[in-house]
C-alpha cells in the first residue's frame, strides 16, 4: 500500500524542513568527497569517453538547450493569456510560475560566471591541467578555466521546480507531476553531463537545491503579497486575487 501524499494546501506543510534538510545532504555529500570517487566511474587518465556520444551530448546537452527558453517564454506569455491548468490560477501565482522559472536561471548562469571551480574533464588525473579544489574554496583556483560550478544545463530542468510551489494550493496532483517532472528532467541533464565530464555530482545537486530555495522564497512572498491584498482590498472595492485554499498564509 502507498503512503498518502501530505496534504499540499496546508499552510504549515514542512517546506522549510524539506529545504534544511536537502542542505544537510548537500553539505554531507560534499563533506564525504564523492565527487571525484563518482567521476572516476566515467574517466580515466584518457578523458572521458563519452564526451561526444550521441546520446550524452548530442541528444540531452545540444538538442535540448533551447526548449527550456521555449517554455519560458510560454509562461510568461500566459502570466496575460492562460492556457490549460495555468488558468485555474491566480494570476500572481502565474507570475510567480514565470518569474522564479526566469530567476533561477539567471541565479545558477551568475553563479557559474563568478566560480573558479574547473569540469572533471579539465583536471589533471582525467588527461586535463587543472588541479582538484573544493567549490568552497573561494578565491582559489585550480589551475583551469573555471566557470563550472554550479550545474547550468541541470538548471534548465530544475529551473521550474516553481511549478510544485505555485500549483500545491489549488491543484495539489498537477503540483506533484510538476515536482516529478522538474526533478526527472534535471537529474537526467545532470547525469548526461557528469557522465561527459562536465560536473561533478555535487553540481547537479546544488543547481537543485537553489532552485528549489528561489522558488519556496518566491512562494512565500507571493503568499504574503495575495493576503495583505485579500485583507485591504473589501475597503478598496477591488477585485481581490483569491484562491481555493482556506487560509493564504505564509510558509511556517
Amino acid at each position: 500500500m502507498f503512503l498518502p501524499l501530505p496534504d499540499l494546501r496546508r499552510p504549515n506543510h514542512p517546506m522549510v524542513l524539506t529545504t534544511l534538510l536537502g542542505l544537510l545532504l548537500l553539505l554531507a555529500w560534499d563533506y564525504a568527497g564523492l565527487d571525484l570517487t563518482l567521476a572516476r566511474w566515467f574517466g580515466t587518465a584518457a578523458g572521458f569517453s563519452r564526451e561526444n556520444d550521441w546520446l550524452w551530448r548530442h541528444v540531452l546537452h545540444d538538442k535540448l538547450r533551447p526548449w527550456p527558453w521555449v517554455i519560458e517564454f510560454g509562461l510568461l506569455a500566459a502570466i496575460v493569456w492562460p492556457w490549460g491548468n495555468l488558468a485555474r490560477l491566480a494570476r500572481p501565482r502565474r507570475a510567480q510560475l514565470a518569474l522564479t522559472t526566469l530567476a533561477a536561471l539567471l541565479l545558477i548562469s551568475s553563479i557559474k560566471l563568478h566560480s573558479h571551480t574547473s569540469c572533471p574533464w579539465e583536471l589533471q588525473e582525467f588527461g586535463g591541467v587543472a588541479s582538484h579544489v573544493s567549490h568552497w574554496a573561494w578565491g582559489v583556483r585550480d589551475g583551469g578555466r573555471g566557470g563550472c560550478f554550479p550545474a547550468g544545463h541541470a538548471s534548465t530542468g530544475f529551473a521550474f521546480l516553481g511549478g510544485f510551489f505555485a500549483f500545491r494550493r489549488v491543484l495539489p496532483a498537477t503540483a506533484w507531476r510538476w515536482l516529478a517532472g522538474a526533478m526527472g528532467a534535471g537529474l537526467i541533464l545532470g547525469l548526461a553531463q557528469q557522465v561527459r565530464g562536465a560536473h561533478y555530482m555535487s553540481h547537479t545537486l546544488w543547481t537543485a537545491w537553489l532552485c528549489w530555495t528561489v522558488a519556496a522564497l518566491a512562494d512565500g512572498a507571493v503568499s504574503r503579497l495575495m493576503a495583505r491584498q485579500a485583507r485591504h482590498t473589501p475597503a478598496q472595492g477591488l477585485p481581490a486575487f483569491t484562491e481555493p485554499s482556506a487560509a493564504l498564509k505564509p510558509l511556517e
